[in-house]
């Protein structure tokens, strides 16, 4: 007779060091011994079609943040699962918080890690609907704390290493093949790639003219295109998810071209240029 479990049979999670979740209050106390510097992902929980999960930004960018703390003293402290994604309400399990909430909810989150010790802060964004929220909060911490924060995507940026592949045969968004590839890496047991689909886009036609451009990163043109792209429904502009999508990708290639090879340079990039960051941060605060 086969014994049965006398744990959780669905318990499959492992200590991750410096994954504030996971740590005891000495293993905290320790660490600020070491370090006073927290990362805080602030991710969403929206549709990312048929093959990816609802906390796919959520999730990625934990495991992005867990990867760098391998490498370096920094405490990930994620407190907030779902972001603002207003767009995607029409596809079913998609959840959007009100910017104020979004802001009130990591203000106080840090404010809190203040009192203990930690007095350096970045704020990594991994949902593109958070950009706005993430600069402000940023800015806000800097202004009314003692703290001082930085946001990840500006801090990483000149330490990013050129040439990494990049897709310019079509418009690649929202859970297209460079999210997929990412997701691939970072979460492949979460992947559901057989049930990948491509789609066709609807955009308004001032935006499909500027597509090419977009494509090939022409800054006015992609400002213009990001800042009018992907909006509610309820503000008229046309561009809610599902006004250009069925599937839920934003994007024109199909996601089953994503690969784990493209994946693991993009991370490793990523992981290498924060790595680096940091190392200059500590430089200059020792001096």
């Amino acid at each position: 007779m086969m014994k049965e479990s006398l744990t959780n049979p669905l318990w499959k999670e492992s200590k991750i060091k410096n994954y504030l979740p996971h740590m005891t209050v000495p293993e905290v106390e320790d660490f600020l011994k070491k370090s006073d510097l927290a990362i805080i992902p602030i991710g969403a929980l929206e549709q990312h079609s048929s093959h990816l999960p609802i906390g796919t930004d959520f999730i990625n960018g934990i495991e992005l943040c867990k990867l760098i703390a391998q490498e370096r003293d920094v405490l990930v402290a994620p407190v907030l699962m779902a972001g603002q994604s207003p767009y995607h309400m029409a596809f079913a399990g998609t959840i959007t918080l009100s910017a104020e909430t979004i802001l009130r909810v990591h203000m106080e989150t840090v404010e809190s890690l203040i009192k203990h010790g930690f007095k350096r802060f970045m704020l990594m964004n991994s949902h593109g609907g958070n950009t706005a929220i993430t600069t402000f909060l940023v800015d806000q911490i800097n202004q009314k704390t003692s703290a001082v924060a930085v946001d990840f995507g500006v801090a990483v940026k000149p330490y990013l290493q050129s040439g990494e592949e990049k897709e310019t045969r079509a418009l690649d968004r929202h859970a297209g093949t460079g999210e997929t590839s990412n997701s691939l890496y970072l979460m492949p047991s979460l992947v559901q790639l057989d049930k990948a689909k491509p789609t066709k886009l609807s955009l308004p036609k001032h935006l499909a003219d500027m597509v090419p451009a977009v494509i090939n990163e022409e800054p006015t043109e992609k400002l213009l295109f990001l800042s009018e792209g992907l909006k509610a429904e309820e503000t008229g502009k046309g561009t809610s998810t599902l006004e250009m999508t069925k599937t839920g990708v934003w994007g024109e290639l199909d996601p089953k071209e994503a690969t784990v090879e493209r994946g693991e340079r993009n991370t490793k990039n990523m992981v290498r240029a924060c790595v680096d960051f940091i190392d200059k941060w500590n430089e200059l605060i020792t001096v």
